[in-house]
Parts: structure tokens; sequence; C-alpha cells
């Protein structure tokens, strides 16, 4: 492997092969915080589906219980996806020149991962829309750093939350 470098820096060296660079593991650029919307917008949903189904179901019922074991079980998951994604997009994506223009990315990420961690501790539909929220403010950033205009409409589906959207 070491060979390998030095062939490769010494072409470099000769101007044969030009250095790449890039901001993550592999020079991709796909990178789009609208995927972690519709997770954030799936965490409220399902408590929404928990509090229609408790105002609708006797406890004891089995259907109630199943209902109750998946909506869980998917609230935690997208949940866990939104810290996942937002760590990924703010570790590869965002550098200094993204940092000097907006330099409260680093608390609002920690702001996203803390807010993730409250929307899975329990079934508050305030905690799930404040992640929304946060994610929204995470999208308009992210579009900024790259000249995008957004705009914040009505999500098309429950629960019908405003997201932030690129304006093309």
């Amino acid at each position: 492997m070491r060979a390998f470098a030095h062939l490769l820096d010494r072409l470099q060296g000769l101007g044969l092969v030009a250095e790449a660079a890039a901001h993550c593991d592999i020079p991709c650029k796909i990178y789009d915080p609208g995927p972690i919307l519709i997770d954030a917008l799936t965490v409220v949903r399902m408590i929404d589906i928990l509090d229609d189904w408790r105002a609708h179901r006797p406890e004891d019922d089995i259907a109630f219980l199943n209902t109750v074991a998946r909506a869980v079980a998917q609230k935690e998951e997208h949940a866990e996806k939104v810290k996942q994604a937002v760590r990924v997009i703010w570790g590869d994506y965002f550098k200094a020149p993204q940092f000097e223009a907006f330099p409260q990315i680093h608390e609002l990420t920690h702001r996203i991962m803390l807010q993730a961690s409250a929307a899975r501790q329990g079934v508050s539909r305030e905690a799930a829309v404040k992640l929304v929220d946060l994610v929204n403010e995470f999208a308009e950033i992210f579009w900024a750093t790259k000249s995008v205009k957004t705009k914040r409409c009505t999500a098309p589906y429950p629960p019908a939350l405003a997201v932030v959207y690129p304006d093309l």
C-alpha cells in the first residue's frame, strides 16, 4: 500500500495525476436534509397515532398493545435516524467555510441530538414538534451554504407540519 501511495505522489509531482479532494469518504456530493425532515415528521406522526389509539381503544385490547409496540419502535428508529443523518451532514459536509458563515451550526447540531433523545425518551408531541423545528433550522442553513433559497410548506401528509424545501 505504501508503494502505491508513493507512486501516486510521484505521478502527481510530475503533473500526470491531479490531486483529489473531497468533503467525505467518497466525493458523492449527495447530501440533502429532506430525509431528515421526513424522519422527524415520522416521530410526530407516531406520537399522534399513539394518542389517537389511546383515546379510542381500551388498554387491554391486543390490537392496541400491538399498535403501541409498533409505533414506539418506529418513533425510536426515526429519532435515531435524525441523529445519525444530522451527524453525517455536520461531520462530512460542513467544513471551515460553512462553519465561518454559520457558526451556530455546532450548537444547533447539539440541540438536535438532545431533542431527538428527548423525543425518544417519551411520547411528548411538543418534544417531537420541537425536533421538527430544529431540523427545519438545520435544513435552512444547509441550503443557504449552497446559495439555494428555501420555502416552508405544509407537508402533504400527516402530521401536516411546515417543513423546509429548497425553492428551485
